[in-house]
């Protein structure tokens, strides 16, 4: 099953996305500038092959729900996310409004 609903942090919109698979869910929160996801998101691919791209994205790792990865703490960001001020350790949800 796939769900994708739209998703409002301090009045900003968002795109909540849950995909269920075998054994595990993926998760994603997106605007049209960046994303957070679980730990499915590979930060050392956007980093190194895709580079280029300049791709604002995070990751964080042990969540199971949406409103689990807006709280938790990212694990790694990409170089373009930290160029908005993005850093390791933030929680999602705050990454998310620095996402404009």
């Amino acid at each position: 099953m796939i769900e994708v609903k739209p998703l409002w942090i301090n009045g900003e919109p968002f795109t909540a996305i849950s995909v269920q698979l075998p054994k595990t869910t993926l998760l994603a929160v997106a605007n049209d500038k960046g994303y957070i996801m679980c730990g499915a998101l590979d930060v050392a691919l956007l980093n190194e092959k895709l580079r280029d791209r300049g791709i604002v994205a995070g990751r964080a790792v042990g969540v199971r729900t949406i409103d689990q990865l807006l709280e938790a703490p990212l694990e790694s960001v990409t170089f373009a996310a930290e160029q908005l001020g993005i850093s390791r350790g933030m929680k999602g949800k705050d990454a998310l409004l620095l996402m404009k």
